[in-house]
């Protein structure tokens, strides 16, 4: 396995990011030492918050929450996974699975001994951080889930997933813009589009990438994004993400961890809260599955948050965070 790390010099005065870093060595599948990049800010006696970022971004964005949160007493790490941030990069796409996703953050997780964790956590942080958290439960007070799923048997049948699997072939090769359009429009397959986009397609960007899901247009903020990507060497995981989504039918072994780490969720005794976004085109509609299954949960809608609620209603999230973990 190639391994790569982007230069330092990538990272030199990014806009709104004046943060410390910190970093553990991790292991790979074949015994490989990976660095894993990590913020931690606030008072080290506070309680802990855990934010994980997904697909395409790094604990960036989390850079406008992260003093909203310390200042409200509390201690917030926000690791990059692998693949992602300042984290070290296996350079090929084959290299990330799910399950090494799932490894990777709980071996973090359990050299960094944290206890009483509150986890925050969308998109790809909520596909690898619950599984996480079920695996390590005990570690956990309460959990936050944003703007992401679990994708389990109950929800993609194998016939769903065989239909899938058979109409992925025939999606074409899009552009950003072309997938946009599909999320836009609601289609059932919207998300093969997004799949085979970034798997795929020559013309995939990181900075195109925001400028679908979100809307940024600050230069500083996108070149922010962007800089863990000095060029494509570096992008395997960022482009491998959206396959790994257990959808297809050589997922199934994926859905079924995730059946287990469901039923941890549904016996959790902390307490979780639901906080979606009202204009996220990707997980529209997502936040009915944690209702449905976790019903004792807090429920909060963050107004005007497209798919990066960090970004865009960094305060209002950050806000009911608060509100949420001051009611015990």
């Amino acid at each position: 396995m190639q391994i790569l790390r982007t230069p330092d010099a990538q990272f030199d005065a990014l806009f709104e990011y004046g943060f410390a870093p910190h970093y553990v060595d991790i292991a790979g599948p074949g015994g490989e030492a990976m660095r894993m990049h990590y913020l931690d800010e606030g008072p080290k006696d506070g309680e802990p918050i855990l934010c994980l970022h997904g697909q395409p971004s790094w604990s960036y964005l989390y850079r406008k929450m992260i003093p909203l949160l310390t200042n409200a007493g509390y201690r917030v790490l926000a690791p990059d996974l692998i693949g992602f941030g300042k984290s070290d990069k296996p350079g090929a796409m084959a290299d990330y699975t799910y399950a090494r996703h799932v490894d990777w953050l709980g071996q973090w997780l359990t050299k960094m001994d944290l206890g009483g964790l509150t986890l925050v956590c969308q998109d790809w942080g909520g596909l690898i951080g619950l599984r996480v958290a079920a695996d390590q439960i005990g570690r956990f007070k309460r959990i936050v889930v944003a703007n992401t799923g679990l994708p389990s048997t109950a929800m993609i049948s194998d016939d769903m997933s065989a239909f899938l699997g058979q109409m992925y072939p025939a999606v074409p090769v899009p552009d950003a813009a072309m997938v946009r359009e599909q999320f836009q429009s609601g289609g059932p397959g919207a998300f093969l589009y997004w799949v085979k986009y970034a798997s795929e397609s020559p013309s995939f960007s990181v900075r195109d990438v925001f400028g679908m899901l979100s809307g940024v247009t600050d230069a500083r903020i996108l070149d922010g994004y962007v800089a863990p990507f000095p060029d494509d060497r570096y992008i395997a995981g960022a482009r491998q993400f959206p396959a790994l989504v257990p959808l297809l039918p050589q997922h199934k072994e994926d859905r079924l961890a995730n059946d287990r780490a469901w039923a941890v969720l549904e016996a959790f005794q902390g307490r979780t809260l639901i906080a979606f976004s009202d204009a996220d085109p990707v997980t529209k509609g997502g936040d009915a599955i944690f209702k449905a299954r976790i019903p004792g949960a807090d429920c909060v809608t963050i107004k005007n948050g497209g798919h990066f609620l960090q970004e865009d209603q960094p305060a209002a999230f950050s806000e009911a965070i608060i509100t949420f973990m001051r009611q015990g």
